[in-house]
């Protein structure tokens, strides 16, 4: 099934998909929007064009694994996204998913402009790696 990975952010929010196979995680063009209701339509448009059986929103859970205000945040655009497919809306937890898609990023050569303009959906596409590995292992609670 091909699934669509969501890194919310206040300004940017990153995209990444999957093969219907869910080995290839690929990250898509970021969602450059301040307003949450305008990010969250272009998840749910971004879903609609890729023909995902499923959406995976990265939830940003503090170092303790306890819930600040991001991840209210980011539960209330993902509760938007909801009402508006019909596909399931899970969690996953994205707790140094940047600073992974960063290294990553610095090992390409990718610096700068460029470097801003991949980093939340390179982020979105650890997120989704991260959840397709727990997936492949889990296959009955996926």
């Amino acid at each position: 099934m091909k699934i669509l990975a969501v890194d919310y952010g206040d300004a940017r929010t990153g995209l990444a998909v999957c093969d219907a196979t869910e080995l290839l995680a690929t990250p898509l063009p970021q969602i450059e929007e301040k307003s949450m209701n305008k990010a969250a339509a272009a998840i749910v448009e971004a879903s609609r064009q890729h023909q995902v059986g499923m959406i995976v929103v990265g939830l940003p859970r503090n170092m303790d694994g306890t819930e600040g205000s991001r991840a209210q945040k980011t539960r209330k655009m993902a509760a938007i996204v909801e009402q508006a497919v019909e596909v399931p809306v899970r969690f996953w937890d994205e707790r140094r998913t940047t600073v992974t898609a960063a290294a990553q990023l610095t090992e390409a050569g990718t610096f700068g402009k460029k470097r801003k303009d991949k980093l939340d959906s390179v982020s979105a596409a650890v997120i989704l790696d991260s959840f397709l590995a727990w997936r492949k292992n889990h296959p009955e609670e996926a």
